[in-house]
């Protein structure tokens, strides 16, 4: 058995399949994590959501914000008025079911015998492992409960952007959400920076990546994470950023996480540049 990582598809449905091909993967024997962000920019997000779930337990995939859009207009009273192109997989025939299916999927997954967390953007300083779940399961029991149009409609906001155990009600579930789904910088609180999301080589030098954080007390997992593809392929022994820019035009990555010094699997973006 082979495990798998693989970087935000979002709507590359084709890529995915040709990567998965690459890769010689079998779902009755392989397992895939995905980073997140399945849908939106890309031309088929149908298709990706309909593939992803058919995989059954031989994939997992945790929540992006682009999912948690998704949902929200689903399921949710008033969004935003956020460009989409997700009419079509509201209007597919079997929307109900794929909708269903994706709001009982986790914000974080953890393998213990990996000592590894899948997560989309990333977690607060603050955080250690079992505090991370925690929160998650929050969030995510309010997801698959009756109402989940309640926590989608109030994760829209920048605020509050540091994290509080004290923290209660609307504010409490934004500040989850926002740090699973949209971190990428900290400033020398551990407080998220929603404004830069260019390559690192130039953010503001008063900001840092959440994994930089001097305190991070998530520092002893290995973290698989995606949603900064200004960033690209980041590689440390107990970090990987997987999101590789695939709906701008680059590539999706790959690289198996199961065996020690595994390299990278790229496939070219078939999509046109866009930056």
């Amino acid at each position: 058995m082979a495990i798998y990582a693989i970087g935000d598809i979002q709507g590359c449905y084709s890529e995915l399949r040709k990567l998965l091909d690459t890769l010689r993967f079998t779902p009755d024997k392989d397992q895939l994590w995905l980073t997140g962000d399945l849908v939106n920019r890309g031309p088929e997000s149908l298709a990706t959501l309909r593939f992803v779930r058919s995989l059954g337990s031989a994939c997992i995939t945790v929540l992006g914000n682009h999912d948690l859009h998704l949902l929200a207009l689903r399921f949710a009273s008033k969004t935003p008025a956020i460009k989409h192109n997700l009419d079509r997989v509201l209007q597919a025939p079997d929307a109900e079911e794929l909708l269903d299916w994706l709001r009982r999927q986790p914000l974080a997954h953890y393998d213990a015998g990996l000592n590894t967390l899948l997560v989309h953007a990333g977690i607060a300083p603050s955080w250690d492992g079992p505090k991370t779940l925690q929160l998650a399961a929050e969030v995510e029991t309010l997801l698959r409960g009756d109402n989940p149009g309640e926590p989608l409609e109030l994760m829209y906001g920048r605020k509050p952007a540091l994290w509080s155990d004290s923290l209660m009600g609307a504010d409490r579930i934004r500040c989850i959400i926002n740090h699973f789904t949209r971190l990428r910088l900290v400033t020398s609180t551990g407080a998220m920076d929603f404004a830069y999301k260019g390559p690192l080589s130039d953010a503001p030098t008063d900001l840092m990546p959440w994994f930089d954080y001097p305190q991070r007390r998530s520092g002893t997992l290995r973290i698989v994470f995606g949603h900064w593809s200004a960033l690209g392929l980041l590689q440390r022994q107990l970090l990987l950023g997987l999101d590789t820019g695939c709906v701008w035009g680059d590539s999706l990555t790959a690289l198996r996480i199961d065996t020690p010094d595994a390299q990278a699997v790229k496939l070219p973006s078939l999509q046109a540049k866009r930056r």
